[in-house]
């Protein structure tokens, strides 16, 4: 047992050396989250995402996804940026505020979380490998039936928020998690105890209600989802609230009390770009394609094309023409709207054909709120 441990030990030297901020290992008994996977998939909560049905129950039973796992090692990866200032989240609030500028999550700015970890997890499953010899293991990014928040929850990473995403009291929810199943029977980390008490602040927050209830998330609702995951039009009463969010979402995470601990990540890797971070609407919505996938090189962004890039752009310069402040900054939104209808599919048509009605007098039929403060709490 205290080889083991010692290797567990070293495990998490390893996992530091490669930029991970914490590795915990869970079992692979998942049985006590099978109904509740049922639940949400048969309300249908799921979408389009029929990814998350085609597997079943392997998504709670790692052994049946790789045969042979009797451990999955799950590693935190902190995100923020490393030029992130003190008062991040005030200054997120702001851009939100500000109809002009395009607000993407910032976990996209920078290089695509997925080519990160995953190199990095293989390393480390390596490194473990040449220590105790032939090692059966598969690694995993957000990559694959994996109930990732649950196993990051039973080995102590976090504990799963309201919004359901994993928290952890040092860090906050500014972080990715990636997994390796193994064969190899590792000591077993503490689970995490949660944390959120009688708060509520996330699903008060939720632009949309996506939130239907307290750990239960309709990605049908959620703008992460619409402006990522979902391929066809965005629905009617969802787009003004929308608001200048074109890609993903990040407000259940700026409003929580525990992002106060969100700690930057030491990889330049997650660096925003310029191109993305801190441009205007019209700066992004007249790139070409060409231009899209230029600036997009590498990045998480880059997934959900063209098409789906316009039409996120095309909702959001709607809600900017409806909240522009005078006829020119009207007429400069409109008019690169129309430079786009000639050239245009049905599906970006349609949106663009929305946004110039928001400025034909519509009413702002979106949810105005005060930006919470920066250390919001509950």
């Amino acid at each position: 047992m205290e080889a083991q441990q010692a290797l567990l030990a070293q495990l998490r030297v390893w996992a530091a050396e490669l930029g991970f901020s914490q590795i915990g290992v869970a079992n692979v008994d998942l049985a006590h989250a099978e109904a509740g996977l049922l639940q949400w998939l048969g309300n249908g909560y799921h979408g389009s995402m029929a990814y998350m049905a085609a597997h079943g129950l392997k998504r709670a039973r790692p052994a049946e996804l790789v045969p042979g796992t009797v451990r999955v090692i799950s590693a935190r990866m902190d995100y923020l940026p490393r030029a992130t200032p003190d008062d991040w989240q005030a200054v997120e609030w702001q851009r939100l505020a500000e109809p002009r500028l395009g607000a993407v999550s910032i976990y996209a700015r920078g290089r695509d979380y997925h080519k990160v970890l995953r190199a990095r997890l293989q390393r480390l499953a390596d490194r473990l490998a040449e220590a105790v010899g032939p090692l059966g293991h598969r690694v995993y990014t957000d990559s694959a039936p994996v109930l990732e928040v649950e196993l990051a929850a039973m080995s102590g990473i976090g504990w799963r928020g309201k919004h359901t995403l994993a928290l952890n009291r040092d860090a906050g929810s500014m972080f990715f998690i990636g997994e390796i199943y193994v064969d190899l029977a590792l000591p077993l980390t503490p689970p995490a105890d949660a944390h959120c008490g009688s708060c509520s602040a996330c699903i008060d927050v939720c632009p949309t209600r996506a939130i239907v209830a307290p750990y239960r998330l309709d990605a049908r609702r959620c703008i992460s989802y619409l402006t990522i995951e979902h391929a066809g039009p965005i629905p009617l009463e969802l787009r003004a609230l929308i608001g200048n969010r074109i890609y993903g979402c990040d407000d259940c995470q700026l409003v929580c009390p525990w992002n106060k601990y969100a700690q930057r990540s030491p990889l330049p890797d997650f660096d925003a770009r310029a191109s993305v971070g801190s441009a205007t609407l019209l700066q992004l919505w007249a790139w070409s394609e060409a231009e899209f996938l230029h600036h997009t090189e590498g990045s998480a962004i880059r997934r959900i094309g063209y098409e789906r890039w316009q039409r996120n752009g095309a909702v959001a310069l709607g809600n900017a023409l409806r909240a522009a402040v005078d006829a020119n900054e009207a007429a400069a939104i409109a008019a690169a709207l129309r430079g786009r209808l000639a050239q245009a599919g049905p599906l970006v048509r349609e949106h663009i054909e929305w946004a110039l009605d928001q400025g034909a007098g519509a009413p702002d039929v979106s949810a105005p709120r005060p930006a919470p403060p920066a250390t919001a709490g509950c």
